[in-house]
């Protein structure tokens, strides 16, 4: 397994085709990074970190909000999937009592995700389309079933978040979770590293303080930067324009989330 942040080798590269020096290289679409990893793992850190340097992050998870708010045809195919009891009296899905349910049925979280990922997939696409005509440095996609979802296949990096089981508990703990609610929501995610790390180029591991962690992040875009860059080089092709300046420090005293 490669270090924290630390990509494998590449192979070898062919050679340039004749004359491509001479020729206007060709724009680059923006590099895309697929981040993933389980609950409380520190995805969103993360994506903060690279937010801060420039790059463009979509989050799966809040467009999945977007795509079943009232009004939408995902809300009326979930209510029509799981009944009209898991609707607020504001009409707004419940979604702490619909993860109650599919989080402790396989079938019922399938059928969920079947309603609800094509069109997560179309609203990302939308808005890595705009973000590209716009020049971002990089786009991330946030998301947590990445692979499952078939997001991997559309990014040029797969990040896989990691942390210890300790720090997991302990963040979600943070966030109210009881004890049985924290079991149910790392068991229905089981086996997401191990189906992630074999498109994984690198891991990230976010155990550490705060700006330990963005070190690693920021190394690693700078790495992923880099070796797009080298690709374009050698296929005539002009890497995409900078993007907006970093944010300051994430702090140095607070663990990772």
């Amino acid at each position: 397994m490669t270090r924290p942040g630390e990509r494998a080798p590449a192979g070898a590269r062919g050679a340039m085709p004749a004359g491509a020096a001479s020729r206007p290289p060709a724009r680059a679409r923006p590099l895309r990074i697929g981040l993933t990893g389980p609950i409380g793992c520190g995805k969103s850190t993360v994506a903060r970190v690279l937010g801060g340097e420039g790059a463009v992050v979509i989050d799966a998870d809040r467009i999945a909000h977007d795509v079943t708010a009232p009004g939408t045809a995902g809300l009326e195919r979930v209510v029509e999937r799981f009944g009209a009891g898991y609707l607020r009296p504001d009409g707004s899905l419940d979604r702490s009592a619909l993860g109650r349910t599919v989080f402790a049925d396989p079938a019922a979280l399938a059928d969920l995700e079947a309603i609800v990922h094509p069109a997560v997939r179309r609203e990302i696409e939308r808005i890595a389309h705009e973000a590209e005509r716009g020049g971002a440095v990089a786009l991330v996609v946030e998301a947590i079933k990445l692979v499952e979802g078939g997001l991997a296949a559309t990014c040029d990096e797969v990040w896989l978040v990691a942390c210890s089981g300790a720090a997991q508990r302990a963040r979600l703990r943070r966030r109210g979770m009881s004890a049985a609610e924290i079991d149910q929501r790392i068991a229905a995610q089981a086996g997401i590293g191990e189906r992630t790390l074999p498109v994984a180029a690198r891991v990230i591991d976010t155990s550490g303080r705060r700006e330990a962690t963005a070190g690693v992040i920021r190394r690693a875009l700078a790495d992923a930067l880099a070796g797009r860059a080298r690709e374009g080089a050698a296929s005539g092709v002009a890497p995409a324009p900078p993007g907006a300046a970093p944010a300051p420090p994430a702090g140095t005293e607070e663990p990772s989330e």
